[in-house]
């Protein structure tokens, strides 16, 4: 079974042009868990998505994983303003 940073990784490596440019950071901080994606300059708009809308996606999705084993998650882009 994959980790939340290998889920994110992989969901994040098929929306970018560059998928060998994509990083997810690890931050374990007290009381829950920040995933920072950092991607390509050229595919930030692409992870950030018309209003937001893929970087809200993938929040709900990874808070969700999280929920499920009792951790809460925060993902953010790095350099992320949404």
């Amino acid at each position: 079974m994959a980790t939340m940073e290998e889920m994110l990784g992989m969901l994040v490596r098929l929306l970018v042009q560059e998928p060998a440019m994509v990083r997810i950071e690890t931050v374990n901080q007290e009381d829950r868990l920040r995933l920072e994606i950092h991607v390509a300059e050229s595919d930030v708009g692409r992870v950030i998505g018309r209003q937001g809308k893929v970087i809200r996606a993938l929040r709900v999705l990874m808070r969700s994983t999280g929920a499920r084993v009792g951790r809460r998650v925060e993902v953010e882009l790095a350099g992320d303003r949404v």
